[in-house]
């Protein structure tokens, strides 16, 4: 039987490693659906399962579950930048920057709640030890792993701090929820006024998306014109993806030269459309836009797939489909959204473009673009590695900061996030294809989160009852609620009474700050609307990458 005890305890066998790692995270995992109150802990339960094992004696060799845990955050943190770097710099923009500035102090109250309790305790516990507590009350993963990694540059040999970040965890997912429930009642929200102010400025806020209407030309100083001298005289984008003369119907260039009593199939941005409309004539709607003229080749239109890494980063001005193809581009559809056909739109693997034109043109435009679906089935593997190569050495280097003795480093979370964040919205200017599919993502996302988790905990386990039993187990639970509770009530507060943010906005916004996955489903099943996930995504990127920032430098700056 010596085989068995071999895997069941060898710290050095491969296979004992590889059985103990598939046995924590498959265990943590299922349990981790487990819905207390409608709430589970999610992957999260992967921590507390590793420290099980650890403290009935179950580990490894130390090296190597040091590498698994570095890589696992490597690639956590990694796809996590690719994800958030698209709207990184696109949340600021409009009602964003309030909302961020928000996010901001939320991040900036846990910091001092965490520092004023810490001085309060009079060394009681470590530097170290509060970080892990923060992480833990604010539910953020990466943060524990930045902060473990900045210990490791300070070859720090105290206690684990995963041990507080555990301690901290379920109350944390439970006070920020709460945090919601008690700002309800103290500013008196009636949900379904909520609900109408939502709908009222849906409605009376026009985006920027795709918006079709036929207008009869009326204007007679545009009689006579090409479509291209009114698209420059008007400076506002528009598609005309067909033109009714004398009865036939025809897909127009910019050359085309517009009569009065024609009609035309126009596509813009919602904002353009009444400037537009008053510019060239009234809305008509009796036209037959499939009585095609029999001189000119039938029209079809179709959505053509953005597949080629050619095409990756060029503006559809760049490309000339109505000059050189014969075709109009009236807009692309990119993650699910219609986004309107600007001439100065960047085109991205993934875009899904719809096309008016002649069969065959549109043929030509297809093999131009690509369009064949199983080029998206696999990862950009190369773009991965890439961006972690240069992460790595870009947390590699140092900068020093006056009045501290030792240069400080962004280290294995923070270069590979940053990097991540620049390459998933500058990637394609340096002809990087950085589409994913949300699948793939999630996948290499959870397996480097599970192998970070399941790492930390059977590091910890072997000390993580003594610590909670006859330790400071309960004063890092408590220490961990206030850091949770007192900033989201304080933020939620200011934003309610004085900024006047929708309630459901808000409890978007709370989940987003503290980055809870479990908070966002249950404003989503209070709302019942979009309003508290477009909250979440707006604050999410700054947020995860302050969460992950922070950490690290709380850490190189009071406990180096």
């Amino acid at each position: 039987m010596n085989w068995l005890n071999d895997l069941l305890t060898n710290p050095d066998s491969i296979a004992h490693i590889v059985s103990l790692y598939a046995f924590v995270i498959a265990i943590g995992v299922l349990l981790g659906k487990i819905k207390i109150f409608g709430i589970s802990l999610g992957v999260t339960f992967v921590l507390f399962v590793g420290i099980l094992a650890g403290h009935f004696g179950f580990t490894g060799n130390t090296s190597i579950l040091s590498f698994i845990q570095d890589f696992g955050l490597i690639l956590f943190v990694f796809c996590i930048g690719l994800q958030v770097g698209p709207s990184f710099f696109s949340s600021f923009k409009k009602g964003g920057i309030l909302m961020n500035m928000l996010a901001v102090g939320i991040v900036t109250l846990n910091i001092a709640v965490a520092l004023i309790l810490y001085y309060s305790l009079q060394g009681r516990v470590d530097i170290p030890m509060i970080v892990g507590v923060l992480c833990g009350a604010v539910t953020n993963t990466p943060g524990l792993g930045a902060a473990n990694e900045a210990l490791q540059q300070l070859q720090y040999n105290g206690p684990e701090i995963a041990m507080g970040y555990a301690c901290a965890y379920p109350l944390g997912v439970m006070g920020i929820i709460l945090s919601m429930i008690l700002i309800k009642f103290m500013c008196r929200v009636n949900l379904d006024k909520e609900s109408e102010d939502i709908q009222k400025e849906e409605e009376a806020n026009p985006h920027l998306k795709p918006y079709n209407i036929a207008l009869i030309v009326e204007n007679g100083s545009i009689s006579g014109k090409k479509l291209s001298q009114i698209q420059n005289f008007l400076a506002r984008d528009f598609v005309c993806s067909r033109i009714q003369q004398d009865g036939h119907v025809f897909i127009p260039t910019g050359e085309t030269v517009l009569r009065l009593g024609d009609k035309l199939n126009i596509v813009c941005a919602e904002d353009d459309s009444e400037a537009i409309q008053a510019f060239i004539g009234s809305p008509t709607e009796d036209v037959d836009w499939n009585n095609q003229s029999k001189q000119v080749k039938p029209m079809v239109s179709r959505r053509i797939l953005v597949t080629q890494p050619a095409i990756n980063g060029k503006t559809l001005g760049e490309l000339h489909f109505s000059s050189m193809y014969g075709v109009n581009v009236t807009r692309v559809n990119r993650s699910g959204m219609d986004l309107f056909a600007a001439r100065q739109l960047t085109l991205q693997v993934g875009d899904r473009v719809m096309v008016v034109g002649p069969q065959e043109s549109i043929d030509r435009v297809s093999d131009l673009l690509g369009n064949q679906l199983k080029r998206l089935d696999h990862p950009n593997i190369v773009t991965i590695f890439i961006g972690i190569f240069c992460g790595i050495i870009f947390g590699s280097l140092p900068f020093a900061i006056p009045g501290m003795p030792t240069p400080i480093k962004l280290g294995l979370a923070g270069g590979p996030l940053i990097i991540s964040i620049l390459i998933g919205r500058f990637g394609h200017k340096v002809k990087l294809v950085t589409y994913t599919t949300m699948s793939a993502n999630l996948m290499l996302r959870e397996v480097g989160l599970v192998l970070f988790l399941a790492s930390v905990g059977i590091k910890a386990g072997g000390n993580f009852m003594h610590t909670v039993v006859e330790g400071d187990g309960l004063l890092y639970v408590g220490i961990g609620f206030l850091i949770t509770l007192i900033p989201l009530l304080i933020i939620g507060l200011i934003a309610r009474w004085k900024y006047k943010i929708n309630y459901f906005t808000l409890m978007g916004l709370i989940a987003g700050s503290t980055t809870d996955p479990p908070a966002l489903a249950y404003a989503n099943q209070t709302a019942g609307n979009d309003a508290p996930a477009v909250g979440y995504s707006t604050v999410y990127p700054l947020t995860m990458f302050l969460r992950i920032l922070t950490a690290q430098l709380l850490i190189l700056l009071m406990a180096g």
